[in-house]
């Protein structure tokens, strides 16, 4: 982004930022990393999964249900970034949980396009975020299914989705944080557009856009993806650009996606016992 928040995600690409790195601590229970966010517990989860990956289930319950008194603590925030970050939920590690619960949407439908773009330099960065060291778009199974039957819909119109971005590593986020701070725009924090624990990092969040299937082409949305500023509100728009958001927000929600207000490209899905996850996407 530039110094006035309103370009896009390219705009700040050759602003000499070198790559991201973030400082983690891991701790390991034999020989597997769980990072302890909040309850004592959750550090069991890859030991207890052991070679048995069938107990991903009981031991996501038991680390939700320890995690459920820190999570009543309160936390000071400010009315924008309260409402684009999640609670301090357990963060898991072992890839073989990670499979288990994540899908690839193009293995549901190969029509989706997907151009992550922090895989890229062709973000607000300027460099890839740490985690993404494929281009492959995740999601909860739940949401992964939901997003296929988007792109079906839409297909009898000539149109299709083209995704961005969609389960995001926690490492990407701490990144991101880190990357405000490094340059001075912690704004983007306060102010909504940049969450420090992302509904991203659940599964259960996707970037995207309409396409015209038989040119590849974008729809025109009045703003690039990743644009911070009110140009970038759902609502902020007239003429075909708000038709074009109406009709994407429309479709998404037919199959249960909520639209962020602040971006018209960012959708979530509701889902019960939500977990963060950061393992690689490769």
């Amino acid at each position: 982004m530039n110094a006035d928040t309103a370009g896009s995600a390219s705009g700040n690409a050759s602003g000499g930022e070198p790559p991201l790195t973030v400082d983690r601590e891991p701790s390991t229970v034999n020989g597997r990393s769980v990072r302890d966010s909040s309850p004592r517990g959750v550090s069991a989860l890859s030991a207890f999964i052991g070679a048995n990956p069938r107990r991903a289930t009981f031991a996501l319950s038991f680390a939700l249900a320890s995690a459920a008194c820190a999570s009543q603590r309160p936390v000071a925030t400010t009315t924008a970034s309260a409402g684009i970050n999640t609670a301090e939920l357990p963060v898991i590690e072992d890839r073989r949980v990670a499979d288990s619960l994540l899908a690839d949407v193009r293995a549901l439908d190969s029509t989706i396009v997907v151009t992550l773009r922090y895989a890229t330099t062709h973000n607000f960065t300027g460099a890839p975020l740490p985690g993404y060291e494929a281009n492959r778009a995740l999601l909860r199974r739940e949401a992964a299914a939901a997003l296929a039957r988007v792109q079906r819909r839409l297909a009898g119109e000539g149109l299709g989705l083209e995704l961005f971005d969609a389960y995001r590593p926690v490492r990407a986020t701490l990144a991101m944080v880190e990357w405000t701070k490094r340059v001075g725009r912690e704004e983007l924090l306060r102010d909504g557009y940049i969450a420090s624990r992302s509904r991203h990092n659940l599964g259960l969040a996707v970037d995207l856009t309409l396409i015209d299937q038989a040119t590849g082409h974008e729809l025109e949305m009045g703003t690039p993806f990743d644009t911070f500023s009110s140009a970038a509100h759902t609502a902020n728009a007239s003429g075909v650009i708000a038709a074009n958001r109406r009709r994407l927000s429309a479709v998404m929600e037919s199959e249960g996606f909520t639209n962020y207000d602040q971006e018209w490209w960012h959708f979530s899905f509701p889902l019960p016992d939500p977990v963060r996850f950061d393992v690689v996407i490769r």
